[in-house]
């Protein structure tokens, strides 16, 4: 059901993020300008940075607003030799503890080469693939695999001897990632670049690792549920070469967590870099959206990092909030973000220094924002 207001948390983070989220912030500012829907914008401090000073990753009470939020935006999570008591990286509530803590598993990445937009393989700014041709969805398992707690190590007279990390495959884990991936290719409109055909391909490493093995049996248990597309399978270390040499094949691509973490990152080159490269991490109940170039430490606080990332997070984030809540005004909300999306960048009014460009990260906000504002 539909509200009035929206309750949308911005959660900066470390280094870049605060840059990148001020940018979001004003996107939707700007949307709010010319529509009914409306959102309310709390900002929750945390992370490592925040760790470092006040000995806590949140802000009092933050988590508990993050919570009761009913969208996410985050910025960035991390900043060097930052580290918690227990080892793991100042911040890791903000990421990995509301990925498990709200069960957001989930991770979706569009790879979508926007026209005007370069790709980031090679040192040269040229344009080798038609932007038509790049246009895919990568779902990967969000709370499992490899990034779960089990682990360990072996440790005898101050010196490790041992590091363990246990690779867990569930079938909850695997159904519900598979189905959402499927049910997504069944709605999507266009299908894969080269053919329009709804084409879904599994990940995975079967040929050698038994949780792979099940991972595929489970797709093509619940792939005879969706007759309707077309079927496709893929090792994990072939896709690295199929992505990029012939990205027009594929449509919807589900994988595993650790997979699905470095395929994305790599897909993301075909795409313009990770100043564009958004995901949504996605639960029944709750969201997290955001660029996932991290906190880019070299570049904070220099206003030059490209904040496309965040406005196609923020996109996503629209989407999402308007088909959970059955709301046509926030669809509407993201679609025309994407439209400003579109013509910003097919005009290359806001081309930052990654696009071989001189706009300032703020720059590429406002124009983005009048963008937003000229469409009806």
């Amino acid at each position: 059901m539909s509200k009035n207001v929206y309750d949308i948390v911005l959660l900066p983070g470390d280094g870049t993020g605060p840059e990148v989220i001020r940018e979001g912030q004003k996107i939707l500012e700007a949307l709010q300008e010319g529509t009914q829907a409306r959102y309310a914008l709390t900002t929750v401090q945390g992370g490592a940075q925040y760790y470092k000073a006040h000995g806590s990753e949140w802000e009092p009470g933050g988590r508990e607003r993050v919570e009761k939020a009913d969208a996410i935006l985050l910025g960035a999570v991390g900043w060097p030799g930052v580290v918690r008591p227990d080892g793991n990286i100042a911040g890791y509530e903000l990421v990995l503890g509301l990925r498990f803590g709200l069960d957001l598993y989930s991770n979706v990445r569009p790879c979508r080469l926007y026209p005007g937009v370069v790709h980031k393989i090679g040192k040269e700014y040229k344009q080798v693939w038609n932007p038509e041709n790049v246009d895919m969805v990568i779902f990967r398992e969000n709370t499992e695999g490899l990034y779960t707690t089990a682990h360990g190590e072996l440790t005898r007279g101050g010196a490790t001897e041992v590091a363990i990390d246990n690779r867990i495959i569930t079938q909850k884990g695997a159904e519900r990632i598979i189905r959402r991936a499927m049910e997504f290719a069944q709605k999507r409109e266009r299908g894969a670049p080269e053919d329009g055909v709804r084409r879904i391909t599994c990940v995975d490493k079967s040929n050698v690792l038994r949780g792979c093995q099940f991972f595929r049996e489970t797709f093509q248990r619940i792939a005879k549920e969706f007759p309707e597309l077309e079927t496709d399978y893929a090792y994990v270390d072939a896709f690295a070469q199929w992505v990029v040499r012939s990205p027009e094949h594929f449509n919807v691509v589900v994988t595993t967590n650790m997979f699905g973490d470095i395929v994305t990152d790599l897909a993301s080159v075909i795409q313009g870099g990770m100043g564009f490269a958004a995901g949504g991490n996605i639960g029944d109940r709750h969201a997290m959206f955001e660029p996932v170039h991290g906190s880019a430490p070299k570049h904070a606080g220099k206003n030059e990092v490209n904040p496309f990332a965040t406005f196609e997070a923020t996109r996503m984030m629209l989407d999402w909030l308007g088909e959970r809540f059955s709301d046509p005004r926030l669809t509407a909300d993201a679609r025309r973000v994407e439209q400003a999306i579109v013509k910003v960048l097919h005009d290359g009014t806001a081309r930052t220094y990654d696009q071989g460009g001189k706009v300032t990260t703020s720059q590429a906000g406002d124009v983005l924002a009048a963008a937003v504002r000229s469409i009806p």
